[in-house]
This record gives C-alpha cells, structure tokens and sequence, in this order.
C-alpha cells in the first residue's frame, strides 16, 4: 500500500466519517492518484439489488476529496463546488473500486476526475468534481 508521507490511509478515512460508515476503504494515496474501494453490501443497495447510486457517489466523492486534499497548496483547505456523475452500469455484486486523479491544480480551485470500476475491470461510473482552495 502507498500512501502519502504526512498521512496514513487511516487518518485521511477519520476525517470523512460518512465514507467510514459506508464502509470506503482507501489503498494508496498520493498526489497524482488516489485509489480506493467499497464492499457491494445488500444494505447499500436499491431497488433490484444494484449497489445503490449514493453509495457510489460516496465512494467516489471520498477518494476524489483526499485526491483534491493532497494537492492543496500550503496553509490550505478545500471544499467541494460541484460534483457530476455518470452512471454507466450497476454493480450487483463484488467490489467497486475508485481511482482519482487531479485534472487541474490551481490556486483557486481543483478539479478530480474519479473513476469508478468492478472486478472486472468494467466502467461503472466516471465523476468529476470541482474543489475550492480556501486560504486560511
């Protein structure tokens, strides 16, 4: 497992308490990519037995956020602006893994890309969200 020098996977989950809850797990963290992933449980799925669309963009909000949180300049924190997602298939069983990477890191905002994938290497859903750098 990678993880980014200043954190472990473990204190980055602790700041995001719904993702923990959930059941995100992350396995590397870096700068340039952040990859992790989250259990299909039947108590996060929705009608037919599909891994439920919220969990998915929990999944993905979550790793996209630490991916946004370890390109943050110095003295700096972040918040989410926007948040699109596309749907392209249903997990109904196995593991949905997440991996992000940063589009843009600016002074004013940054913008990760999060793709999401089943076991088999199959496009679930793709969702880029825009970040806020807030000076502190």
């Amino acid at each position: 497992m990678t993880v980014h020098p200043a954190y472990t996977t473990d204190q980055l989950l602790a700041s995001m308490p719904l993702a923990v809850t959930l059941g995100v797990r992350l396995d590397s963290a870096e700068p340039a990519t952040v990859v992790g992933h989250l259990d299909h449980s039947a108590a996060l799925t929705t009608l037919g037995g599909a891994l439920h669309g919220g969990a998915l963009m929990t999944l993905a909000d979550s790793v996209g956020a630490v991916c946004a949180f370890l390109n943050l300049p110095p003295d700096s924190t972040t918040t989410t602006l926007e948040s699109k997602t596309n749907f392209l298939r249903a997990l109904r069983e196995g593991t949905v893994r997440a991996t992000a990477r940063p589009l843009h890191t600016g002074r004013t905002s940054i913008v990760v890309q999060t793709d999401l994938h089943d076991d088999h290497g199959r496009h679930l859903a793709q969702t880029t969200q825009t970040q806020a750098v807030l000076r502190a």
